[in-house]
């Protein structure tokens, strides 16, 4: 078991019903403010051209309040998530063993939701919100008279990339997170190999996309081809779907007894 601890039972209390209720309603304000950055934010700001100094009003504005919603909503999401399974007696249950069919596909299926939700959160605090503070100091200070950072657009392209990542993850991770106890509970998994083999595959792939949005592959200049996924929303939204197809019928394979069975 990699959780036993029995504060109340994973289908009832009181207690759990509130927790689970607040990491839903926090991750819907998280990942609301993902897509309204992605797909409404930056399209935006980039269609003012050469109005700066409207841009800038809009960043210091407009972008510091959103941003503050966002990465708060990201860690409250988080840690209510490591709250229920922490305090849910057997939320993993049986993942070690061979003996489970019920517990291995929802165990497995939470797993990779989880590690997505984990690198996205690392996501938030660790890159976007450290690039995004240069980007709004320097609107801040532009609106003040101070001359430009010339560091502010690279920060800006990190924060981005990182963005269009986390993007990519959210379709997976919400499937994952919704389709453990309502898809994947009932899957007839009678193999703890086939169920981790799934997981492996599930993070190396979101590695490798991780890797490249921090531009440790290639670099994270626009002259990288592998950035293709990242350079813009729908290129992000192709990207997301096709990692959603791929690791939705890794799971169909891995994760039954006879696939597609």
């Amino acid at each position: 078991m990699l959780s036993t601890i029995a504060i109340f039972d994973y289908d009832g209390g009181g207690l759990g019903t509130f927790l689970r209720a607040l990491h839903v309603l926090a991750g819907i304000a998280w990942i609301g403010l993902l897509y309204y950055f992605n797909l409404v934010q930056v399209p935006s700001f980039a269609a003012y051209g050469d109005e700066g100094r409207a841009r800038n009003v809009s960043i210091d504005k407009l972008a510091r309040r959103a941003l503050w919603w966002f990465r708060w909503a990201a860690i409250t999401t988080f840690v209510l998530g490591i709250l229920i399974m922490g305090l849910t007696k057997d939320y993993m249950q049986d993942f070690m063993t061979t003996t489970s069919t019920i517990g291995l596909g929802h165990s497995a299926a939470i797993l990779v939701g989880m590690a997505a939700g984990t690198l996205m959160m690392l996501n938030v605090w660790g890159v976007i919100w450290r690039n995004q503070k240069v980007v709004l100091a320097n609107a801040a200070g532009v609106l003040g008279g101070a001359e430009a950072n010339p560091a502010a657009p690279g920060a800006g392209r990190a924060a981005l990339l990182a963005s269009r990542a986390n993007l990519i993850f959210s379709f997976s991770m919400l499937w994952f997170m919704i389709g453990a106890a309502h898809l994947y509970g009932g899957f007839d998994v009678n193999s703890a190999g086939k169920a981790w083999a799934f997981v492996g595959i599930a993070v190396a792939v979101g590695g490798i996309i991780e890797l490249l949005a921090l531009g440790l592959i290639g670099g994270k200049a626009a002259t990288n081809k592998l950035l293709w996924p990242f350079e813009s929303h729908k290129n992000a939204l192709i990207s997301g779907g096709v990692l959603w197809v791929v690791l939705y019928v890794l799971s169909e394979i891995l994760l039954k007894t006879s696939a597609f069975g």
